[in-house]
């Protein structure tokens, strides 16, 4: 899970012949003759999803003519397609004719500039592409002069909201989130678990296997059946942790994973696809299905490498064959192309990335993973930090900018020259530096506060003694772990905050993505057929290493493998939380 690894201080489509495979693209330059009103078009038409009788796909205009204010693409279908969903345009279809006009926020394209819209789609026999398509009235797939006839007039009065089918600014609001009941069973049989066996929490796709469930464990569909029945008349989300790269966690054992360093194609083929798959059923459309996009993978491509103190031979490999950032790159293309999926990219945590030698080289990381194997920044809505971590929310006895008798709270052995406290400053921070870098300024949050109360009798009530910056800290922190980088199965953690939709500026939601009672790791080397290490930070006597300051892990004994139920640490969750229970 999440840990501590640091430095410190230190345009549209052409013709083309019958599609018959998914992932199939056209594209065509229109040109105009110069000295004209330079029309013309660049445009990149995927097939994303086919099935049976329905089919998906992105389309990207890139205008390499003169300015537009907005745009109108129109064409004609030869068979019998319809489209049933869109997003990031308004589709509209008489007969075999299609329009798609732009939105309110995306219809001003500069010379060079583009934008993109998909939809869904149903068909029956073949599912050819159309001939001709229009922008603004022009041909796109022509080299002449465009012609004299008016171009058709975009509209005057875009629409200001998006419309059906289109994704919610955030889609937990006003909806409520899945509740897995596979964890709810668990957690109700603990003593006090009902208290909280109601919460929604993430469903963990971890390994090929849990797509499709077992006799004992649900699947994906099933799942998705299981939210369908829960949704009723108003909107559900269901969070899904999209986590089986190749390599996985390069800088630990007890999440290591079943892939190898270099089975992306078993990734892209054997675990990405079969899940866009099923959550392009139009049977699931009605959800809102969000994305946890791997964890602790990119980051431990700028903390955990040559140069580093915390530096591990196989994060070198994952950099070097560059299957981290191809794996996150296709995750995301592929699943953001489905209307009804929302994908928030893992971003760490303060106590990992708040140094300045990691968050703006990590910041340009993300860009480079969400830009890859074909996708753009606008398939990611979000990022979430502190995923299956302890690090507190918010620090309210000390701040960054305090100082003790001359001395900056950045001094401070706990704060070691980090420019954050808490999750809550790094989310809002990282997510400005992100915007900054390109993504979408409506770009939301999520903070994991499944672990993070540190409540119960060890929780300060005040700051800490003035004596010096050590003491002031130390006495008036909430996160009572012994060392930022202490990160598997912390005694004395509680559960945090509950989720809910948009508690603070810039954040979607606080989210238990992270199931409470979910077991880091083993405490000791058991045999698994997951693929899953023994990781010393999850020994209670281990002495430490570099990540955590040579400190003893903080871990509790007698853990199961990550994911297994671990009973003494859901008690302890339950007896440690705050908001108390």
């Amino acid at each position: 899970m999440s840990r501590t690894r640091r430095t410190s201080r230190t345009a549209l489509l052409a013709a083309l012949g019958l599609i018959t495979a998914t992932g199939a693209t056209a594209t065509v330059l229109g040109a105009a003759t110069a000295g004209a009103a330079a029309p013309g078009c660049k445009v990149d038409y995927r097939i994303t999803n086919q099935w049976n009788t329905g089919f998906g796909a992105d389309v990207t205009v890139t205008n390499t003519g003169d300015p537009v204010a907005s745009w109108t693409v129109e064409w004609s279908y030869a068979g019998n397609q319809q489209v049933t969903q869109g997003w990031n345009a308004t589709i509209t279809q008489s007969g075999t004719a299609v329009t798609a006009k732009s939105l309110s926020y995306n219809g001003a394209l500069a010379t060079g500039g583009s934008a993109s819209f998909g939809f869904n789609g149903s068909h029956s026999g073949t599912n050819a592409v159309p001939a001709t398509f229009k922008l603004n009235g022009v041909t796109c797939n022509t080299t002449t002069t465009p012609p004299t006839d008016p171009p058709t007039t975009p509209p005057t009065t875009p629409p200001t909201t998006p419309p059906a089918g289109s994704r919610a600014d955030n889609p937990y609001a006003d909806a409520k989130v899945y509740v897995n009941p596979e964890w709810s069973a668990k957690a109700a049989a603990e003593p006090g678990g009902t208290k909280v066996a109601n919460q929604p929490t993430g469903v963990w796709l971890d390994r090929i296997a849990a797509i499709n469930g077992s006799a004992t464990s649900m699947g994906l569909r099933a799942h998705l059946d299981e939210a369908l029945k829960q949704k009723g008349s108003g909107e559900l989300v269901v969070q899904l942790v999209v986590y089986n790269l190749p390599g996985r966690d390069c800088a630990a054992l007890a999440s290591n994973g079943e892939l190898g360093p270099t089975e992306i194609g078993r990734y892209k083929t054997q675990y990405i696809d079969p899940i866009a798959a099923i959550l392009a059923d139009p049977k699931y459309a009605g959800l809102r299905i969000v994305t946890t996009i791997e964890i602790d993978s990119l980051p431990n491509l700028v903390t955990n490498v040559s140069g580093r103190p915390t530096a591990t031979a196989n994060c070198d490999v994952m950099k070097a064959n560059g299957n981290y950032v191809t794996g996150v790159g296709y995750a995301l293309n592929k699943l953001g192309s489905i209307a009804n999926v929302y994908n928030y990219v893992d971003a760490g945590h303060h106590g990992w990335l708040g140094w300045d030698d990691n968050f703006g080289a990590s910041a340009e990381l993300f860009k480079q993973a969400a830009t890859a194997e074909g996708s753009t920044v606008a398939n990611v809505h979000g990022f979430i930090v502190n995923t299956a971590n302890y690090s507190a929310l918010k620090e309210d006895h000390f701040g960054i900018g305090d100082s003790v008798n001359g001395v900056s709270v950045r001094q401070s052995k706990w704060v070691d020259w980090n420019r954050y406290t808490d999750e809550l400053s790094y989310a809002q921070a990282m997510r400005a530096k992100l915007v900054s870098l390109g993504f979408d300024a409506g770009l939301g949050m999520l903070i994991d506060t499944s672990r993070n109360g540190w409540g119960g009798t060890a929780r300060p009530t005040a700051p800490g003694a003035t004596t010096n910056v050590d003491t002031y800290v130390n006495g008036g922190r909430y996160d009572r772990r012994i060392h930022l980088g202490n990160w598997c199965n912390q005694a004395g953690a509680g559960l945090g905050e509950r989720p809910q939709a948009a508690p603070a500026a810039g954040i979607d939601a606080y989210v238990w993505m992270k199931p409470p009672g979910e077991s880091d790791g083993a405490s000791k080397e058991i045999p698994n057929d997951e693929g899953k290490g023994f990781d010393r930070m999850c020994d209670p006597t281990y002495t430490g290493n570099a990540r955590n300051g040579n400190s003893m892990s903080g871990a509790l004994p007698d853990a199961p493998v990550s994911g297994q139920w671990f009973s003494a640490q859901f008690r302890e969750l339950l007896k440690n939380a705050h908001p108390a229970l």
